[in-house]
């Protein structure tokens, strides 16, 4: 295959959904040797901030000199986004390559009676079979979805990490904090430890049951690992981490928000942990790589005048998060949404964070088949603001947001990861202002 035909391939993937259980990824992975028993892993579970975490892991492991991949899901633009190496992403070359190959194996399994992978299955078997080829010293691997039935599931890392457990994706996961940790604390290993950022009661008491359970060490943010943050800004967090001997290190993210200082924390910890077992991230590898970590449309301010700043708060944790950097962070005259969401997505409570600030609110719909009734979320608006516009087409959206503006107003262009990536791609296309 070629790389074109490579996208194509995975997309008709697809139609066979999601579907619970390690057996696929399993058959899969043996199918090709288990390449992941020889490998080295970091994974980073969570409900939010995984993605964040993850980068910044990435980042503090590079500048500590191992060749680090990174594995994540969804992308913003660019399928080859998911898998990358030291911040370098898969070329298109070597995307087809190892994709030809592992369709292959699948082609393989699925002649012996096995059952057919699934997309995300497959896409986590490309991002392995590449670290593995490109022998990588060490691969962090974002879940996709839950923990205990995800893809990525398959590895055993030397630390595993469970950002936050809060409402999403209940569908699947379970209709009750428990019940959501319950599935995200899967991913822990026997004996592997487990560090977590987790402030609810219920998900906390869960995960540590697990590790229990599982001989693991757990490690807590708040607990084995103390925060203070020190600013917050338009660039980016800066705070203090300090252990329990009352030793101290000062760091940064360019990423923004409160949130970030404990996924920052929780980084901390992962390099602890890594020191602990014999790997050596330096105090000066975590400054510098936790600096230098980039992670698009999580907080991004994308253009001035007026301000234009994307954030895929898709859930009512990140509205919550949204909200308060709002408050907090950003100055402005008016607040102007552009704001589309999925259908499962608790799009009413979301309303009750974000619509008290808004001056006009203008809503699309996301460019997803769960979109569902995407003008409901228009209906709840009117609850908060008089000035309610209903805009299908993403762009013509944000192009109502930007005539209406003043140079003085912040347009937050919010919601599902999908909508807020097209819009972000739009403005670097135009060239910010």
């Amino acid at each position: 295959m070629n790389y074109n035909e490579t996208l194509e391939y995975l997309l008709s993937l697809d139609v066979f959904g999601w579907h619970p259980g390690l057996t696929r990824i399993e058959k899969l992975m043996e199918t090709l040797g288990n390449p992941e028993r020889e490998m080295t892993f970091v994974h980073i579970g969570g409900t939010n901030g995984k993605g964040s975490t993850t980068a910044m892991t990435a980042s503090v492991l590079k500048r500590a000199g191992y060749r680090t991949g990174t594995f994540i899901s969804p992308h913003l633009v660019s399928y080859r986004e998911r898998i990358s190496i030291n911040g370098q992403w898969i070329s298109e070359e070597d995307l087809a390559e190892t994709a030809t190959y592992v369709r292959s194996k699948v082609e393989e399994m699925v002649a012996r009676g096995h059952e057919q992978p699934t997309g995300f299955e497959v896409s986590t078997a490309i991002a392995i079979w590449y670290f593995y080829q490109q022998k990588t010293d060490i691969a962090v691997m974002e879940v996709g979805l839950g923990g205990a039935i995800d893809s990525t599931n398959v590895i055993t890392p030397v630390v595993s990490v469970i950002t936050n457990v809060t409402m999403d994706h209940m569908e699947y996961l379970g209709n009750s904090i428990r019940e959501i940790a319950s599935v995200k604390a899967g991913i822990i290993k026997r004996g592997v430890p487990v560090l977590t950022g987790s402030e609810e009661a219920d998900a906390l008491e869960v995960i540590e049951e697990r590790a229990r359970e599982m001989g693991a060490a757990p490690h807590v943010v708040g607990r084995d690992l103390y925060y203070n943050i020190l600013e917050l800004g338009v660039e980016g967090t800066r705070f203090v981490v300090k252990n329990a001997r009352g030793r101290r290190l000062e760091l940064h993210t360019p990423l923004v928000g409160a949130h970030q200082a404990i996924n920052g924390t929780l980084v901390a910890l992962v390099a602890q942990e890594l020191n602990a077992q014999g790997f050596t991230v330096s105090d000066e590898a975590l400054v510098e790589g936790m600096a230098d970590t980039v992670w698009p449309a999580r907080l991004e301010m994308i253009r001035q005048s007026p301000q234009v700043l994307l954030d895929a708060a898709h859930n009512y944790d990140g509205a919550v998060k949204l909200k308060r950097s709002l408050n907090v962070i950003y100055k402005y005259n008016r607040l102007i949404y552009v704001i589309g969401m999925l259908a499962d997505k608790q799009r009413i409570k979301v309303m009750t964070q974000l619509g008290p600030l808004a001056d006009i609110i203008v809503v699309t719909k996301p460019n997803s088949p769960r979109a569902g009734d995407w003008k409901a979320m228009s209906r709840e608006a009117l609850r908060y603001t008089p000035e309610v516009y209903e805009e299908e087409d993403i762009i013509k959206a944000v192009e109502i947001a930007l005539d209406l503006a003043e140079p003085d107003d912040l347009i937050c262009i919010a919601g599902s990861i999908y909508m807020v990536a097209f819009a972000r791609e739009y403005f670097l296309k135009q060239g910010t202002k």
